[in-house]
């Protein structure tokens, strides 16, 4: 977080929360442990972990995010109204610098009000429930008169919707010409256990609501794009079909040389892009002779940095210069 210090007339407090990554290999084990809710993951799995993060190099989500968060603030200020001020920070649910202390961070800075937007488009108040509770533990370590509110579901945001399109029309113009009517897109989201699903169905009706309006804000066929599930759990119970891989085969059987990944639910570059896509995604495509795309992850893009400072506005309920904004435009 970027910040001069103090407090003005009305410093309002942004908290951008992930998942979470390991800052380092050693922290595997511990990251791991507090995704399984405090059990430890078998030797096997801690390996297979480490194989995949050394693999990519170590996940950048902590630095994209701290970036993400840095952008909003600087584009949140440039058009705040006269006499107010935005401190934006990074926290994470399995690691550090954990939500609680991203928000003594912001207190610190002067914020007395904050909002909270989970990185993540859909919202289901199961799956993002542990976001909430560490919300609520952390209010036990900061002062009374700290006001925190956390921001719901923004699948249907235009301007997120706007981002990720022109990442599609992007990668389909950086395509082969040959190839770029053609090309069939998958679109993914992560997947999620049969049981979580049961219990939430709305939460699949808001992946469906975001894959169908990028499809039409790109301008693709119904025949040229499927939707499918990735990053699917290491335990034993039924997770949601069909996964990529299983549209493979088809499409090469079709006769189709080249296959665009479109990851609509991933909003920067960590484990599930730059190993699901980009390392196992791309070995399944080309052992059926498929030349390998995806989309450029959504990262610091203008639009979608816009999109994050809209709602984060909005659910502190205060307006933008409209003068500043109109000269940002």
């Amino acid at each position: 977080m970027s910040s001069t210090g103090g407090s003005t007339s009305d410093t309002l407090g942004v908290l951008l929360m992930t998942f979470g990554s390991p800052a380092t290999l050693d922290h595997l084990p511990a990251y791991l442990a507090s995704v399984r809710g405090g059990r430890p993951a078998s030797d096997e799995v801690v390996q297979e972990f480490h194989r995949r993060y050394a693999l990519i190099g170590g996940s950048p989500l902590l630095a994209r995010t701290r970036a993400q968060a840095a952008a909003v603030q600087e584009r949140l200020n440039a058009a705040a109204v006269p006499g107010q001020r935005f401190v934006v920070a990074a926290g994470m649910r399995h690691a550090p610098p954990f939500i609680a202390d991203a928000l003594e961070e912001l207190v610190k800075a002067g914020a007395r009000r904050v909002a909270g937007v989970i990185m993540s488009p859909q919202y289901s108040p199961i799956i993002m429930g542990g976001y909430h509770r560490a919300v609520d533990a952390a209010r036990e370590r900061l002062p009374e008169d700290v006001s925190i509110t956390v921001a719901g579901a923004w699948h249907r945001h235009p301007l997120f919707l706007d981002a990720l399109s022109v990442r599609v029309t992007e990668a389909l113009a950086a395509l082969p010409a040959e190839t770029r009517e053609t090309v069939p897109v998958i679109l993914t989201a992560h997947s999620l256990p049969q049981s979580v699903v049961v219990r939430e169905p709305q939460y699949l009706d808001q992946i469906r609501e975001t894959v169908h309006a990028v499809v039409e804000r790109a301008g693709l066929a119904q025949d040229r794009w499927q939707f499918a599930y990735q990053s699917a759990g290491h335990t034993p119970e039924e997770w949601l079909k069909p996964d990529f891989k299983d549209l493979l085969p088809d499409l090469a059987v079709a006769g189709h040389r080249h296959v665009l990944f479109v990851p609509t639910q991933f909003l920067a570059d960590h484990l599930e892009i730059l190993y699901d896509i980009d390392v196992a995604a791309r070995e399944e495509a080309e052992a059926h002779g498929i030349v390998f795309h995806r989309i450029e992850s959504l990262n610091c893009a203008p639009p979608f940095i816009d999109a994050l400072a809209d709602i984060a506005r909005s659910e502190l309920g205060v307006a933008a210069s409209l003068q500043r904004e109109a000269a940002l435009a």
